[in-house]
């Protein structure tokens, strides 16, 4: 009796039919690319509008000095976005951020300014009066149950009366070099003058380094526990281009002034944050609350606590946010932090927030953020009106939102 023939590497017998292992491992590959494609689908969208304006305007939207004001100009708003996507993960909405950004602004030139207080001094007080803020509307939504909505709608208007109060209807200037700093300084010249500094470099070579072994070192974990992993050769280009990216941002800093003060904060606010919400009992309850408030408190998570501290950290945001506003402009004015909570509402739900909650993260909503940064930028430079800027900004917004319904609508959700 002879033997069955032993199947080769490539083909395999099927219920059905024959099929080739290799089709297999095609469509299965491409499967992963496209899953990873629709994973990272804004980021795709950031730098498709980054391509788009960097034709439109002749590369002047890729030129070094135009790259550090992208950053520094929309510090504020990247900061409103990391508090912001936290409270619409959880359920809630803050239009009184603006308010308070302004607010605390002209506290800040009332304490720097009038009364002649070190900047550092400064600086501590507005956050303090920034996380109190927080603490009053947090005890209005977490423990005596009024909307959000209708709490920070109220806020806006108190802390937007207060701010012209302080400021008598006036503008308050010019601040300290070391306040100023905070918005319009730049961490260039350590190691003496270059034409390209080298501690921008070395930091851009760090944080590529710093990407490709948590890359690695995520890959082979899901390995390990056999889980599905995208092919190497797609995982490679990703890193490649990740790493290219990075590289360039970094090349263009350096040859301009160096790295802002701001992008400083902001790296780490996005550290800190991102921990926050990927690996601590606090950001998991978050998530949890967002989902499903109802079976969060069945759970034994303190919804009404969770709820308050989110506020009180949103009200720190926005003075930070603020402060960094303030020391651009070198002046505290009346005008201060118009638009502000649309902005930052705007850079969540871009950056891939649910409208429902649950949903979101602090990369998604930094990436929504430069978005608009970009898009407002690219259109100043094409000199395009601010009320055409309005309506492309507001079609982008509508556009994400309905991506996110129409993605819960196919899921099932």
């Amino acid at each position: 009796m002879s033997n069955p023939t032993p199947t080769t590497s490539e083909e395999t017998q099927l219920p059905g039919g024959n099929v080739n292992p290799v089709e297999n491992k095609f469509t299965d590959r491409l499967s992963h690319v496209l899953a990873d494609l629709g994973k990272n689908g804004i980021f795709i969208a950031l730098v498709a509008v980054v391509v788009l304006f960097s034709i439109l305007t002749n590369g002047i939207l890729l030129r070094p000095q135009n790259i550090s004001n992208l950053v520094v100009q929309n510090g504020y708003i990247l900061v409103l976005a990391i508090g912001m996507v936290m409270v619409i993960i959880a359920g809630h909405i803050d239009l009184s951020v603006g308010s308070v950004a302004a607010f605390v602004g002209a506290c800040s030139g009332v304490f720097a300014v009038q009364w002649g207080l070190p900047w550092w001094l400064s600086v501590i007080l507005s956050l303090g009066i920034g996380a109190l803020v927080g603490v009053w509307q947090g005890f209005w939504i977490a423990f005596v149950g009024i909307p959000a909505f209708i709490v920070t709608l109220a806020g806006m208007l108190i802390f937007r009366g207060l701010a012209l109060v302080v400021l008598g209807n006036a503008n308050i200037g010019s601040f300290p070099a070391e306040y100023r700093a905070l918005g319009n300084g730049f961490l260039t010249d350590v190691f003496g003058e270059f034409e390209l500094d080298p501690l921008t470099l070395g930091v851009g070579a760090l944080a590529i380094i710093a990407i490709i072994v948590q890359q690695v070192r995520t890959r082979r974990g899901r390995q390990k526990y056999g889980q599905d992993v995208e092919p190497m050769a797609w995982f490679i280009t990703k890193l490649v281009l990740v790493s290219a990216a990075i590289g360039f941002f970094a090349y263009s800093l350096a040859g301009y002034k160096g790295i802002p003060i701001t992008l400083i904060l902001l790296a780490v606010l996005v550290l800190v944050y991102g921990i926050v919400m990927n690996r601590t009992v606090f950001g998991r309850h978050i998530y949890a609350i967002g989902g499903n408030r109802h079976a969060a408190e069945l759970s034994g998570i303190k919804t009404r606590r969770v709820d308050f501290w989110l506020f009180v950290n949103m009200g720190t945001l926005a003075a930070l946010a603020g402060l960094i506003f303030t020391a651009r402009l070198n002046l505290a004015g009346p005008k201060a932090g118009d638009g502000f909570e649309l902005e930052a509402i705007s850079a969540a739900f871009i950056g891939g927030a649910a409208v429902q909650g649950g949903v979101g993260t602090i990369g998604g909503a930094i990436i929504g953020g430069l978005i608009i940064g970009v898009l407002n930028n690219g259109m100043s430079i094409l000199g395009i009106g601010i009320e055409w800027q309005q309506v492309v900004k507001g079609l982008v917004l509508l556009l994400a939102v309905a991506f996110d319904v129409y993605n819960r609508r196919r899921s099932g959700n």
